[in-house]
């Protein structure tokens, strides 16, 4: 149990251990390279210049100005280096291990000899005043606490350990939130519609609660994929089936009218009104589930979006004459797609056919060509009416199939809700977008988005 929960934090904890020891190791490195180069000439040589740099310090500014250089060097220097003066005090006070006192009362017995012959950054440093300070490197006091309050002499080792930490650290993440990722690829192609997706054959043999997620997750696309499936084909059969009685109903209604000697004329107008909405209904159904099976996928040639939008305006221009409104293009230039003439023409000819019916009398329902400031291999065909719009909360409901606004469940003015449905996944089937949006004067803006021929 809790699997991941122990991956995460055995995780971190290895990470911090990882991290602590080679922090260590590379100080503990670096005190033992410091110690081990006291009798190596470089270290002379840094200890000659430190000499030559306190002289000028002290010939410039006397005793305050070599003070002031000594601690300036002691902030940045890992190795303590004492100035000491005859009576043994350091310069800065600091306390004089035993050891070097020692060895100082030693050299002091002989310190004509030792001021001729010794090394040059074992001399004096003599002041204007007489007095004299020997500078003494203390390799044995190099302490850890020393090493970290100095950055410029810590930074090296810490940023190997930073480094290397975050190497790990990186490989870690990856392997944690790898499947994360592949799991909301795979539901944002399940929310785009496609239900085929699944995630665990990419888990490999990983036995914890992403693998038991991602197990639950393909069932459950699994599940939903066989529903949505019934469901198509259900809608398909029933709308197969329909077809025929009601067929015969309108061979029976023809020969009821001969036979009625005009005494039920209205009756039977009504029967065929509803038998024509029946049969409408049907075909947006058969036409749905067409789409939704994606039976048209791979039937495509060059579509000229300017000359379709034109002969379909001439088409609308009837029906919006009998509502009181116009249709007009209002921009427009030559563009193709690559898309199936007849879904393409369906699809925006639902969308205008929608926009007429709830645009407001002597209004103008808008339909635009333009540029696709997102992608320049795309463009937007954008269809505006005069309306009511709708609430903000349906904006996202609109492309379902038998959604319709609450104030337009009239069948005269909301027709079935299969419409938009049809658009959108005639226009989603040639990788297209389509979506709605209240424009902020008034009136519903439905926008197209198609992908341009040969990009």
């Amino acid at each position: 149990m809790h699997r991941l929960f122990w991956k995460i934090f055995l995780s971190f904890w290895l990470t911090l251990v990882i991290f602590a020891a080679l922090l260590l190791f590379a100080v503990s490195s670096y005190l033992e390279h410091t110690r081990t180069q006291q009798d190596i000439g470089s270290m002379r040589a840094r200890l000659a210049e430190y000499l030559d740099q306190a002289q000028t310090a002290a010939k410039q500014n006397g005793i305050e100005g070599l003070e002031a250089w000594l601690s300036r060097l002691d902030r940045r220097e890992a190795i303590p280096i004492f100035l000491i003066d005859e009576s043994g005090q350091d310069l800065l006070g600091r306390e004089v291990p035993a050891y070097i006192v020692t060895r100082l009362d030693r050299r002091r017995q002989h310190a004509e000899r030792m001021e001729r012959k010794a090394p040059a950054h074992l001399r004096s440093i003599r002041l204007a005043d007489g007095s004299s300070y020997r500078m003494v490197p203390d390799f044995q006091s190099i302490t850890l606490l020393r090493v970290l309050q100095r950055p410029r002499v810590i930074a090296l080792p810490v940023t190997i350990a930073a480094l290397i930490s975050a190497l790990v650290c990186l490989l870690l993440s990856r392997y944690q939130t790898f499947p994360l990722e592949r799991l909301r690829r795979a539901a944002q192609h399940i929310a785009a519609g496609d239900l085929t997706q699944r995630v665990s054959p990419s888990m490999g043999t990983r036995r914890d609660e992403i693998a038991d997620l991602a197990g639950a997750f393909d069932k459950m696309a699994e599940r939903l994929e066989k529903v949505f499936s019934s469901q198509r084909q259900l809608l398909s059969d029933a709308s197969h089936e329909l077809r025929s009685p009601l067929a015969r109903i309108q061979v029976a209604l023809g020969l009821a009218r001969q036979r009625s000697n005009g005494q039920a004329e209205n009756e039977l107008d009504r029967i065929e009104i509803e038998i024509e909405r029946l049969n409408e209904l049907i075909g947006q159904l058969l036409e749905l589930s067409r789409l939704e099976a994606g039976v048209d996928a791979g039937r495509t040639d060059k579509v000229d979006i300017r000359e379709l939008l034109e002969g379909l305006i001439e088409d609308a221009q009837f029906e919006a004459a009998s509502r009181g409104c116009r249709v007009e293009l209002r921009e427009s230039f030559p563009a193709i797609v690559q898309s199936s003439a007849r879904l393409l023409h369906s699809a925006i000819e639902n969308v205008v056919r929608n926009a007429i019916r709830y645009t407001k009398p002597d209004t103008t329902v808008e339909i635009s060509m333009l540029p696709d400031t997102d992608r320049q291999d795309r463009i937007l065909v954008r269809i505006r009416d005069r309306g009511p719009g709708v609430p903000d909360e349906m904006l996202l409901h609109l492309f379902e199939p038998f959604v319709r606004v609450e104030e337009a469940r009239d069948r005269t003015s909301g027709g079935y809700g299969l419409g938009l449905a049809i658009a959108e996944r005639a226009v989603r089937l040639h990788g297209g977008e389509i979506m709605a949006r209240n424009e902020p004067d008034e009136g519903l803006s439905v926008h197209i988005r198609l992908q341009l021929a040969g990009t």
